[in-house]
């Protein structure tokens, strides 16, 4: 099949009359006949819900109401993020058939900028780290990622333009990364999650993926709505110039973890971008840092047991090995080392922000430890949890294949509230980068 399009273009073509919203439907749809029976990224397709909304749009259109660069487009949700009248089953045998009576906050803003939803996509159990049943599309033997599995695979696979994903250690970067698409979590609070199933409300993150780094910023500027108490970002459009051309390393993020080839990847960029004219420095993290890996995951089990503790308790049954263990750490740590690491993520948050010394404000590191592992994982968030933990916002991108074919990508990370910044220097680098886009070979 040919090349999907990015919302960029086809918000284009629609705008000239050469696309209609009806028509980049049925492309998805078509997508989505050939992929989803291999790659199983999808837990409701919502065909008559979405061509009735693709068609009222085209009406709108044709009538001159033009809601934005998103009317038309065909977007996904994860299954954790209610979508009116269609199931939030959050990966739950028990919950399969749990019907939302509202949308979520997010879901009603990309409604009213004229996104077509066009269903729910697969999640790991209750959004924590027992493999999915969706398989990644450059080798179905390889995981997608987790836990938003559904939304990178279909993504990736052009069965949507844009998809909704969340992240509470790696479950919106770490998919996008292993299925070769490009990812924004924002700043913490930046983006509602009224209407979204917590995991660990300390840190549970809202965000999207699409095929390129322009797409996101046009996903993620209906998301932030006036009347969040997050400062509006102000968008890049046009600011693009050679102040972004910067880049800071981080010699103490987990130094040795990286596979060797993802080192290789990464050390082929800074080559590429310096002979580009791009400026590279080196920048020390806060001592803080060092407990972070470990306080990270405590205090998400910690979270994780306050909402799912009682109902595990009745229901063991609905939840695999991986979401039982995290809740079973959560119900045995004590109250003073809760505490310890609540008083810890308070200081790392004002430490980390330190870390950032004008002109060096965007990070570098690798999206993850190397190309996705097999399916009997979803892979470590080593590299994911530290932004989850702090709140900043990222945005991962590919920058390479791996020699057995698969995707490897590079993870921007930004100061808080300045995802406009950091969307200007991951377009930057996606220009530089000249990404090599293949055909799927399922």
């Amino acid at each position: 099949m040919p090349e999907p399009f990015t919302i960029t273009v086809a918000a284009a073509l629609i705008r000239r009359g050469e696309l209609t919203p009806v028509e980049l439907l049925d492309q998805c749809l078509a997508r989505i006949d050939r992929y989803e029976p291999q790659v199983q990224a999808w837990v409701v397709v919502d065909r008559n819900g979405a061509r009735e909304q693709a068609e009222r749009l085209t009406a709108e259109l044709n009538a001159g109401q033009d809601r934005g660069p998103l009317h038309g487009i065909p977007i996904a949700v994860k299954d954790i993020i209610d979508v009116f009248d269609l199931p939030t089953g959050c990966g739950s045998k028990l919950w399969a058939n749990s019907v939302a009576r509202k949308d979520a906050t997010v879901v009603s803003r990309l409604r009213q900028a004229g996104a077509i939803i066009v269903g729910k996509t697969a999640t790991t159990a209750f959004a924590s780290f027992d493999p999915p049943k969706t398989r990644n599309p450059w080798n179905l033997d390889r995981t997608p990622g987790g836990s938003s599995s559904g939304s990178a695979a279909a993504v990736a696979c052009g069965m949507c333009l844009g998809a909704l994903a969340s992240q509470t250690g790696g479950s919106i970067t770490r998919p996008a990364a292993f299925c070769g698409v490009s990812s924004i979590k924002p700043s913490y609070h930046r983006v509602s999650v009224d209407g979204v199933m917590p995991l660990a409300p300390s840190m549970d993150h809202v965000g999207c993926m699409a095929n390129c780094v322009h797409d996101l910023s046009l996903l993620l500027q209906p998301l932030t709505g006036a009347e969040d108490s997050a400062p509006r970002p102000q968008w890049y459009e046009g600011e693009l110039n050679d102040k972004f051309r910067r880049l800071a390393e981080l010699p103490g993020f987990l130094p040795g973890k990286a596979s060797a080839e993802m080192t290789a990847a990464m050390d082929r960029l800074r080559d590429k971008t310096a002979a580009a004219g791009w400026a590279w420095n080196k920048l020390p993290l806060p001592p803080t840092f060092a407990d972070v890996p470990q306080f990270h995951h405590t205090l998400m089990a910690v979270e994780a047991a306050v909402f799912h503790g009682e109902r595990i308790r009745r229901h063991p049954d609905d939840y695999p090995p991986q979401i039982t263990k995290l809740i079973e750490r959560g119900l045995a740590t004590t109250a003073p080392q809760f505490a310890k690491i609540q008083a810890h993520l308070g200081q790392f948050r004002e430490d980390i922000e330190r870390t950032f010394v004008e002109p060096w404000n965007t990070l570098i590191t690798p999206a993850t430890i190397g190309a996705a592992p097999t399916a009997d994982t979803t892979g470590d968030p080593a590299f994911n949890s530290p932004w989850s933990y702090s709140g900043l916002p990222t945005v991962s991108l590919p920058i390479g294949w791996s020699a057995d074919g698969m995707p490897l990508s590079a993870q921007l990370t930004g100061e808080h509230w300045c995802e406009n910044d950091l969307l200007a220097v991951a377009e930057m680098l996606e220009a530089t980068v000249g990404f090599e886009r293949r055909v799927l070979p399922i």
